[in-house]
């Protein structure tokens, strides 16, 4: 009994949980009704409450969505009431509790088999030396007794910048591979500042990826996301490598569960509660000896360079104070400069130290007690061989900390074409002052940042640091507009940045897809561009950049950043609009950031900023964005189990668009926006019951749909879909196949190849309830093969599963 009340409870948990999420797509929607669907049959049964009781509709009390533990409780014991009521009731809850378990990552076989081993780390340096003491002392953590029990080793490599802490945590983690079969973890935390660190739900959603998790089944927010990773790394033996933390909270939700893995921290700043409460070793990472400085020097400048003499390359070493940044910096100098001498450099970094400059002037009052900085003499030396146009390259994308530098970014902020920017970067690149991290992208070390901007704001003054900063922000708003029109070009949008966007007669079908994929390697600067944007006071393009990434954030999510960037968006726009701006912008930045609440189960928020929403675009006669309130306002409350509310939404934002006349703003979209609110009002009507006439409304979505421009066969299809549903609820199983089989035609012409499994799936089900397994298994296999194409391991497993089960 125990163990059937945990299944359920589980399945419950699972499915509320992607419910406002919108996680698992149609299949998990689908899933959230039929579990209304059965908790109302309880009620009807007299099984008891489900622990929310809504309104009294038709003689009895209709179920809402179980938020709570208790109310989750709730709804598993009337489903078991419910099972043993009947053998009919007992196979649906039986069906339904399997169904709802495919939609938990938890019981993706790539995951709980340890299939995917994730291989995150970078590449080693090649002129990596020394640190053999940190090799020793992780090794002997590994095999000390009496570690304790149930615990992950972690380790924490403490030192200043450049000291060389991330290139000893990788060399390590590559010689300890041996030792944890099951992959290594890898991430940047970016902790040189509040403003950089990532958000530990950025790199969950990350990690939970790369261990074999479904993007579309991971969770919107922190908390769930920690479960998940926690299930993910239970059992196995890996590494964790965290590099750059910027304090212990970055840190702990991405420690594993595991008591077999490594972590490897490292920071600028001392570890507390890692070490007090979860048992992190400190170690601090000092320089390199003088011999091992020697040593380095002498293989980044290479042994194509003239040796030089012993006394004078100790004297550039001394000079680098054996911090292994600087080293390197200074040795790549070398390598690449042929007429560049170990006596000039020599000589450069002493009068650096000294307070000299080339020409031995004084470069300004000295600190009495101030240490010299060897990092700071080297680049300034590095910096002082730059060729002018490429000085100017390296101050213009200093201007933010872009968490890299792409050829986009540099010719931007610069102000130069992109084949210039392009050979400038890897000037910086060869000399160590950039680190090229892929193809055509570089990053800076943040202590390089720091002496490339305070050489900005001295040379080149905050007014031109700004200008750089609104041409790479408009550089960026340009390419995210393009590419979030290719991947939803029917939706509507505001904002100049679309004006005159096209799609090519003969598009390719995959071009959606690689657009997508565009912005998602480009997110981390995006959302850095829309916080620049705003630090600068660019609120034209702030709203304008949230508006490009809507694409981005509705179908991938990163819900974090998304509200974060969102909330930067909506101010924006509010402020825009008092300075003569865009006043519909404020409306459509709430909109979408309540989507962003949504993903992460804040319905509550989500609900007041489509109230705001609402009113923004009532105050400025915004019908189309004031409908689109509505709706999602609409939507929100279907997600809840809350159909007759949400039906009067999906009426009154109808209402709204008859407003809207020929010519009018939103006009163009006025018939597909209704047609997709009649198939809204149809799915509501039927989950109340009311199944004549949401047949009639779902009737009527399939005329409009039909008599848009190319027929839009994707939502045909879908409405397909919802009469075949309506037809289930209604008995008839029958006349719910025939409405699948077109369901079926209209997803193989929009090449919609998921959804086409989707609909396969579907009308299986339909195949068993009324015997028929030969059709039923052509079904699943057909779906499968649209899930193996596709790359859905969920859905092809699901699928497979179940064939099994006929073939047994």
């Amino acid at each position: 009994m125990e163990a059937l009340m945990g299944m359920a409870l589980s399945a419950v948990g699972t499915v509320v949980s992607g419910a406002l999420s919108g996680a698992g797509g149609e299949a998990g929607r689908r899933t959230s009704e039929r579990l209304y669907d059965l908790l109302s049959r309880g009620r009807r049964a007299g099984a008891g409450g489900a622990g929310n009781s809504g309104s009294p509709a038709g003689g009895s009390s209709r179920p809402r969505l179980p938020v709570t533990e208790s109310e989750q409780a709730e709804a598993a014991r009337l489903l078991l009431e419910l099972a043993r009521s009947s053998p009919e009731f007992a196979r649906e809850v039986t069906e339904w509790v399997r169904e709802a378990s495919w939609l938990s990552p938890r019981t993706v076989p790539a995951v709980a088999h340890g299939a995917s081993r994730p291989q995150m780390l970078p590449p080693a340096t090649a002129v990596f030396t020394d640190r053999a003491e940190v090799l020793a002392w992780l090794t002997a953590l590994l095999d000390e007794e009496g570690r304790t029990p149930g615990a992950p080793t972690i380790a924490v490599l403490t030192g200043p910048g450049g000291i060389g802490k991330t290139a000893a945590v990788v060399r390590c983690a590559f010689e300890l591979m041996d030792r944890f079969p099951d992959g290594v973890l890898f991430a940047d935390l970016a902790g040189a500042s509040d403003g950089t660190a990532l958000q530990p739900s950025d790199v969950l959603a990350r990690f939970l990826e790369r261990l074999g998790v479904p993007a579309a089944m991971v969770p919107g927010d922190e908390a769930r996301q920690r479960d998940l990773y926690l299930d993910c790394t239970a059992g196995r033996r890996m590494i964790v490598v965290l590099d750059n933390a910027r304090n212990d909270a970055q840190v702990v939700p991405l420690l594993p569960a595991s008591p077999e893995c490594l972590v490897l921290v490292t920071s600028r700043h001392r570890p507390g509660l890692l070490v007090s409460e979860h048992g992190a070793r400190p170690h601090s990472l000092g320089p390199l000896s003088l011999a091992d400085s020697v040593t380095l020097i002498r293989r980044v400048a290479g042994s194509d360079r003239a040796p030089g003499p012993d006394a004078v390359v100790r004297a550039v070493a001394e000079g680098t104070g054996g911090i292994p940044l600087a080293l390197c910096t200074t040795g790549a100098g070398l390598a690449v400069r042929e007429h560049l001498t170990w006596e000039r450099v020599a000589r450069q970094l002493s009068d650096r130290i000294h307070g000299h400059d080339a020409g031995g002037a004084a470069m300004g009052e000295p600190t009495p007690d101030a240490p010299a900085d060897p990092v700071r003499a080297v680049q300034d030396v590095s910096y002082g061989e730059l060729t002018p146009d490429c000085a100017a390259l390296y101050r213009a994308i200093a201007v933010w900390p872009w968490p890299t530098v792409t050829v986009l970014c540099a010719a931007h902020a610069a102000g130069i074409d992109e084949d210039e920017a392009r050979a400038l970067l890897e000037q910086l690149a060869r000399v160590h002052l950039l680190e090229e991290v892929g193809a055509e992208r570089y990053r800076f070390h943040d202590l390089t940042r720091a002496h490339a901007r305070a050489l900005a704001a001295a040379e080149d003054g905050h007014g031109r640091m700004a200008a750089a900063v609104r041409r790479v922000a408009v550089a960026q708003l340009r390419f995210a507009a393009g590419r979030d029109f290719r991947v939803m070009p029917l939706r509507w949008r505001l904002g100049p940045a679309y004006r005159g966007l096209a799609l090519p007669e003969h598009r390719d079908p995959a071009d959606g897809k690689h657009a997508l994929a565009d912005l998602r390697a480009e997110r981390e600067n995006l959302a850095a561009v829309v916080r620049a944007a705003a630090h600068h006071g660019f609120d034209d393009l702030v709203w304008q950049l949230c508006e490009a990434l809507w694409a981005l954030h509705l179908l991938l999510g990163f819900h974090a950043q998304w509200i974060d960037t969102h909330l930067l968006g909506a101010e924006a726009a509010r402020r825009s609009a008092a300075e003569f701006g865009d006043p519909r912008a404020v409306g459509r930045m709430l909109t979408q950031l309540a989507f962003a609440y949504m993903g992460v189960g804040r319905a509550d928020e989500a609900a007041r900023a489509l109230e705001e929403a609402r009113a923004a675009d009532q105050a400025c006669g915004h019908h189309r964005g004031e409908a689109t309130a509505v709706e999602s306002l609409g939507l929100l409350h279907l997600k809840q189990w809350e159909f007759v509310a949400a039906q009067r939404c999906f009426e009154e934002a109808q209402e709204i668009l008859r407003r809207i006349g020929p010519g009018q703003d939103g006009w163009t979209d006025v018939p597909r926006a209704t047609a997709l609110l009649a198939h809204h009002i149809g799915r509501a009507q039927t989950k109340q019951g009311h199944f004549t006439a949401a047949v009639a409304r779902l009737n009527d979505a399939l005329a409009q749909f039909r008599r848009l421009p190319g027929g839009d066969p994707y939502n045909v299809g879908r409405v397909y879909m919802s009469l075949g549903d309506a037809h289930l609820d209604a008995g008839d199983a029958e006349l719910a196949r025939v409405c699948l089989d077109k369901a079926v035609e209209a997803m193989t012409e929009a090449d919609a190849a998921l959804q086409l499994a989707d609909a396969l799936e579907a009308r299986s089900r339909c195949h068993r309830r009324a015997g028929r397994p030969a059709e039923e298994a052509e079904d699943l296999r057909a779906a499968a093969t649209c899930y193996e194409e596709h790359g859905n391991q969920a859905g092809l497993d699901k699928v497979r599963s179940r064939l099994a089960e006929l073939t047994a």
